[in-house]
């Protein structure tokens, strides 16, 4: 029961039954992102490499899940299952979609910036097929954006994704509000954004700030 597919089997249906990616379950977890990628499952020599006990006592914390209900993962043959009341059943190539004035709103992210809650419409992810898992689409409202996103285009957000200096990224404050922006500097401390329209200010938050941060992987325009 206890072997090494096994084991990363398992992660990986936790990964599925939350919505995540095993980049953003690690995430999640407050582990580097690249801790559960396949490459990182066996060594260059070929041997087989195991999560540590600290590592999936930090995901079964991050994702409320108990070791048996983790036991039960690692079960033959022993399907990922459903999905927690309040996430959304997959359902291949569709996405969910919300307003940009409505994320601000409370109840409609978890803590990670991932979907979750009611009040969420569903749509055809327009990239084709791929990883849908975890990935969701809010419409722009406003001018605020402008030039490069218009009132309403879809940016395709992916909260797994790592984050890095010239990203454009969707930002949620603590305070409610939801901007997009190019990622300019992010330490410790805080991050420093570029704005995407000209005649509206660049902003920089204490990391206190900050509710998430996530990459825009694709845009309708």
């Amino acid at each position: 029961m206890f072997s090494h597919d096994a084991i990363w089997r398992a992660l990986d249906a936790l990964a599925e039954r939350h919505r995540l990616s095993p980049s953003g379950l690690a995430r999640r977890a407050g582990l580097d992102p690249t801790t559960f990628n396949k490459s990182k499952r066996q060594s260059a020599d070929g041997r087989e490499r195991w999560p540590s006990t600290e590592s999936i006592a930090k995901v079964l914390d991050a994702t409320g899940s108990s070791i048996e209900q983790f036991l039960e993962l690692l079960r033959p043959g022993r399907p990922p299952g459903g999905l927690p009341e309040g996430n959304f059943p997959p359902q291949p190539g569709s996405i969910p979609l919300l307003g940009f004035a409505q994320a601000g709103a409370g109840g409609f992210f978890d803590d990670g910036g991932f979907p979750a809650g009611q009040g969420w419409d569903m749509v055809e992810f327009p990239a084709g097929p791929g990883r849908t898992v975890g990935v969701y689409a809010l419409e722009i409202q406003g001018d605020s954006m402008m030039p490069l996103y218009r009132d309403g285009d879809v940016l395709i957000v992916d909260p797994g994704a790592q984050v890095r200096r010239g990203d454009r990224v969707v930002v949620k404050t603590r305070d409610g509000e939801v901007m997009a922006k190019v990622l300019a500097r992010q330490t410790l401390r805080g991050i420093e954004l570029l704005s995407l329209n000209p005649d509206h200010p660049n902003r920089t938050f204490e990391s206190g700030e900050i509710d998430w941060i996530a990459r825009i992987i694709w845009a309708s325009q």
